[in-house]
């Protein structure tokens, strides 16, 4: 089969043996796979003295073969893939062998995958291929976020910054359909316009005065994944008592802060990372019921890989990138 793999430091398609089902294992031939950051990280956290692996954690297919000891499947059901691995019920913190699927494992930029069965959901009926092989990764990080870190509730108002990345057009979907007003920024006119088209009540500069942007606004929630470049600017427009959820870090890692400021204002300050499976299926119900899709930024053929990377790599997207794998 061919896949898009890093080998020996050297991203490249390859041929690769077509994987065969173990005990519990479904073979699904994928029809698309959606590019995350992630992807764009795995190449320096891997080095450059590894033997080929196939990357990429999102992608939706059609079941090929099943081993010995399915039930949930069986051959011509249209499949997406979760790739938060061993992560079952909602708990405070992923539990002790939680994965993400694409390292160590062999991920989803491939014409097959072989993976465990309670891996596996249906295709929502309503989406496209493209939007479902795009769909899994942002949308639950995005959920758990907002949903069960940020506890967001009707009528509040949650700020995010940065509009365009693929969990934040989630989140900013997400937010809308439970009644909350969503305020979001981009440096971009063009993306602050997609902002408002997706649900978003207002859409901000990234470059602009904060404060005295949102001077009338209440934030409740803020969301936010950019890392040192915003987290003492989001910190100062939320008020007092409010929440504030952190699940990633584009920028720098580290950040200092004011402890005396934080304590003052009674800030509840969250950490999140992707989500469990039970926040899968109350996110694929929210969606199935006001019909949420998501924002497919370009369609890039399998043996385009590369440059649907270097595509995510400049951060010109406003939504998902996505592989077309089907020949």
């Amino acid at each position: 089969m061919k896949a898009f793999v890093l080998e020996y430091g050297e991203l490249k398609l390859k041929d690769m043996p077509n994987p065969k089902p173990k005990e519990n294992e479904i073979v699904v031939k994928l029809k698309t796979a959606g590019l995350n950051r992630r992807d764009l990280y795995i190449p320096n956290r891997m080095g450059s003295d590894k033997e080929a692996l196939v990357l990429g954690s999102d992608g939706a297919g059609i079941v090929e073969t099943v081993g010995e000891g399915v039930t949930r499947f069986q051959p011509g059901d249209e499949v997406i893939i979760n790739p938060s691995l061993n992560w079952y019920e909602n708990s405070d913190a992923p539990p002790t062998g939680f994965d993400i699927l694409g390292m160590p494992d062999h991920g989803t930029f491939a014409e097959q995958i072989v993976i465990h069965e309670e891996q596996l959901e249906k295709k929502p009926e309503y989406l496209s291929w493209e939007e479902a092989g795009s769909l899994t990764l942002a949308a639950l990080t995005g959920y758990r976020a907002l949903v069960t870190k940020g506890q967001i509730k009707a009528g509040e108002t949650v700020f995010i910054p940065g509009a365009s990345s693929g969990v934040n057009t989630f989140i900013i979907q997400f937010a809308k359909s439970m009644g909350a007003r969503v305020i979001a920024t981009s440096r971009s006119e063009d993306k602050q316009k997609q902002a408002l088209e997706i649900g978003a009540d207002k859409a901000i500069s990234t470059d602009s005065d904060w404060s005295e942007a949102l001077k009338e606004e209440e934030i409740d929630l803020v969301i936010d994944s950019v890392g040192a470049a915003t987290f003492n600017r989001s910190l100062s427009v939320l008020k007092q008592g409010g929440r504030m959820v952190i699940y990633g870090a584009t920028t720098e890692d580290e950040v200092d802060i004011n402890l005396r400021q934080f304590f003052y204002g009674q800030y509840k300050l969250f950490g999140s990372t992707m989500g469990s499976r039970e926040e899968l299926h109350e996110l694929l119900e929210l969606m199935e019921k006001h019909e949420i899709r998501p924002v497919i930024d370009k369609v890039f053929n399998l043996q385009d890989a590369k440059q649907a990377f270097d595509h995510l790599n400049v951060n010109s997207q406003f939504g998902k990138v996505v592989l077309s794998i089907e020949a």
